[in-house]
């Protein structure tokens, strides 16, 4: 084994997002819906410039393959300030960058072109605002913290990730999803409204909030704020989060109720048993029942699994499952999931976990929530609406006992997708992967620069090989639809990595990208947001 334990790799692999402030009512209403643009000498937000002792620890996220240096970092806690310093820095020409949680999973924010680097985490406040009938959340709040209030004050839950540190600016406006989604869609499909410093053609910064409300005249901007990334049209400050069948103005029935516990399962199967056709038989078996069980309407809406692939070298690759012990029959269900899953395969599983907790501890699961800061990584994406074919088993058995790459953590994490999911059109909201039934990340962690082109180099070649009949990439087709903008790829913009001749803007965005385009020109016509794989004009 390396340095990094096998419980090391529980704390890095993503799936699936400080301890928050707590506004009342009166002081939500009592902040500015539509904050004007403010002079910098108004209450400036905190600066760290380079001699500064935070400097070091303020311009690196978690992942420590890219750090920024950046003239200044801005640490606001208002709305007005996040304009003062957008506005300030698009006077004087400065790249922008902005921090949420600081889980990018490339150099889109730690970037050397980046001046003005704006770290959101200072607002993290989440509040009932009656006005907006709604629960407001400020995008420096991180995912731990969010749930965690949600379900103490109003009995309530939110489809996000599941790792705890994720913050929620970046992973909403990607379109975060986790544990509940099959049963109650992205994350994204319940914003309201979201608030986006935004710079017009004249160079002025200004503050806007954007509804799903059919007759907001900035309608747009929130549906480019439902899946299309962050970093590309201004810097969101904070979304109001309302299920779209909610009625009434109940806090507490504002946003899904969460489950009341949950039976957590955790099993492993050995390497050395495991032959070529006995892993084919558990990857067809996992992928068929998927197949089979992500209906919208399926009584397995409530479970959440994934099947956490890894190299031989590391040892025992492992399934993780999560149900709703509420659900009728929930641990027949589970039980059948898992003898499908195994059925045939040959080889007898050990189970390391199996328990019923109360929903808000099964969140912090260590099977289901991870982060580690002081790594390396290099991550990839793909959606699946079919389980694999047999040349991707092939490549996947083929590429994870290669005795070549002894890299210990590396992961294909495979995820239950669909459900509630499935049921939003395509172009409701700007993410369009609308009829999977699998979600992969593809993930590496080492801690040594001397060592990344190494551990990138394999990464790269692997997922190639799996993806080789269609260029390399998970190309929209029967079997496969795309890539997942949260788990950002630079290598899909490669025609090295890419000969598929589907653009990367397509894999993650399909045919909304063009809409996407037109919404960039509107509320960043000058192109001050952006990033390698950002929204580009049209």
């Amino acid at each position: 084994m390396s340095a990094l334990s096998r419980r090391n790799l529980l704390t890095w692999t993503a799936a699936l997002g400080g301890s928050a402030a707590v506004l009342s009512t009166t002081e939500a209403l009592a902040a500015p819906t539509v904050p004007q643009q403010v002079g910098p000498a108004a209450n400036p937000a905190i600066t760290v410039g380079p001699a500064d002792v935070r400097f070091a620890g303020l311009t690196r996220g978690q992942n420590q393959r890219f750090v920024s240096n950046p003239e200044s970092v801005c640490l606001p806690s208002t709305t007005e300030q996040v304009v003062a310093a957008v506005g300030d820095a698009a006077r004087r020409g400065k790249r922008i960058g902005v921090r949420s949680g600081g889980h990018c999973y490339e150099n889109f924010v730690d970037n050397p072109d980046v001046r003005v680097l704006i770290d959101m985490t200072q607002m993290n406040a989440i509040a009932h605002d009656t006005k907006m009938n709604a629960i407001m959340v400020e995008a420096g709040a991180e995912l731990g913290d969010v749930y965690d209030t949600l379900y103490k004050r109003w009995g309530i839950c939110l489809p996000g990730g599941s790792c705890y540190t994720v913050g929620v600016g970046g992973h909403v406006t990607g379109s975060g999803y986790g544990p509940l989604s099959r049963r109650h869609g992205y994350i994204s499909d319940h914003v309201y409204a979201v608030e986006v410093v935004v710079v017009d053609a004249g160079g002025n910064a200004r503050a806007i909030v954007a509804t799903r409300d059919a007759n907001d005249p900035n309608r747009e901007l929130w549906w480019a704020h439902t899946g299309g990334g962050g970093g590309a049209f201004g810097v969101v400050t904070r979304f109001w989060f309302r299920a779209p069948d909610a009625t009434g103005t109940d806090p507490t029935k504002l946003l899904p109720a969460p489950p009341r516990e949950a039976w957590i399962h955790r099993r492993e199967w050995a390497w050395d048993q495991m032959t070529p056709e006995r892993f084919a038989r558990l990857l067809r078996n996992y992928g068929t029942w998927m197949e089979r069980n992500s209906a919208p309407d399926s009584p397995y809406t409530g479970l959440f699994s994934r099947l956490e692939l890894t190299t031989r070298a590391y040892g025992p690759f492992h399934l993780v499952v999560q149900i709703d012990a509420g659900l009728p029959n929930a641990a027949r269900l589970l039980d059948d999931f898992l003898n499908a899953v195994g059925e045939g395969v040959g080889v007898t599983p050990t189970v390391t976990d199996h328990r019923k907790l109360p929903w808000l501890h099964a969140t912090g699961w260590p099977g289901m929530w991870m982060s580690n800061p002081t790594d390396r990584y290099k991550y990839k994406s793909s959606y699946h609406r079919k389980g694999f074919t047999d040349a991707q088993i092939a490549a996947l058995y083929d590429q994870l006992t290669n005795t070549d790459y002894a890299q210990l953590p590396f992961v294909v994490s495979i995820a239950s997708f669909g459900g509630k999911v499935n049921t939003v059109a395509p172009d409701a909201t700007a993410n369009p992967h609308r009829d999977s039934v699998m979600k992969l990340l593809w993930g590496t962690a080492w801690q040594g620069p001397a060592d990344d082109d190494r551990h990138v180099g394999w990464h790269q070649r692997f997922y190639q090989a799996v993806y080789r009949d269609t260029g390399g990439v998970p190309v929209p087709n029967d079997v496969t639809d795309g890539c997942f903008i949260n788990y950002c790829d630079i290598d899909i913009s490669d025609p090295a990595w890419n000969a598929s001749g589907v653009p990367w803007h397509d894999l993650y965005f399909k045919g909304n990208y063009g809409r996407l385009q037109q919404a960039k020109k509107a509320y960043d016509p000058r192109d001050v947001f952006k990033h390698a794989q950002s929204i580009r004009l049209p």
